[in-house]
C-alpha cells in the first residue's frame, strides 16, 4: 500500500510540475517583457519630458499673449464705444437743432410768402387806381 501512495504521490508531483512548467515560463516572458518596457521608458521619458516642459511653456505664452491682445482689444472696444456714444449725442444734439432750424425756415418762408402776398395785393389795388382802372 505504500508503494502504491508513493505513486500516487509521484504522479501528483508530475502533473504539479507539468502544470507549474508552462505557467513558470509564461511568467519568465511576462518579467522579461516589462524589463523591456521599463528599459524603453527610462530611455524615452526623458525626452518626453522635455518635450512636455517646452510644450507647456508654449502653452504659457501663447495664454500670456492671449491675454494682452483681450486686454488690448477691451481697451480698444472701450474707446469705440465712448466714440459711438460721442456720435450717437451729436446726432441726437443736430436733429434737435436741425428740427428747430426747419421749424424756423418754414416760419420764414410762410412769412416771406404773406409778404409776397400782401405786396402783390396792394402792388395790385394801388395799380389799379393810379390808372383810374
Amino acid at each position: 500500500m505504500t508503494e502504491l501512495a508513493a505513486v500516487i504521490v509521484a504522479v501528483a508531483f508530475v502533473v504539479l510540475v507539468g502544470y507549474l512548467v508552462p505557467t513558470v515560463i509564461h511568467l519568465r516572458r511576462m518579467v522579461m517583457q516589462s524589463e523591456r518596457l521599463l528599459s524603453q521608458l527610462n530611455r524615452d521619458l526623458p525626452a518626453l519630458l522635455k518635450d512636455l516642459k517646452g510644450t507647456s511653456e508654449n502653452v504659457t505664452a501663447i495664454t500670456t499673449q492671449a491675454k494682452q491682445g483681450v486686454e488690448r482689444a477691451s481697451v480698444l472696444f472701450n474707446a469705440i464705444g465712448e466714440v459711438g456714444q460721442t456720435v450717437n449725442q451729436v446726432h441726437g444734439t443736430v436733429r434737435g437743432k436741425g428740427g428747430a432750424i426747419l421749424l424756423s425756415l418754414a416760419s420764414v418762408v410762410a412769412g416771406l410768402r404773406a409778404a409776397s402776398s400782401t405786396i402783390k395785393h396792394r402792388v395790385h389795388k394801388e395799380g389799379g387806381n393810379k390808372d383810374g382802372r
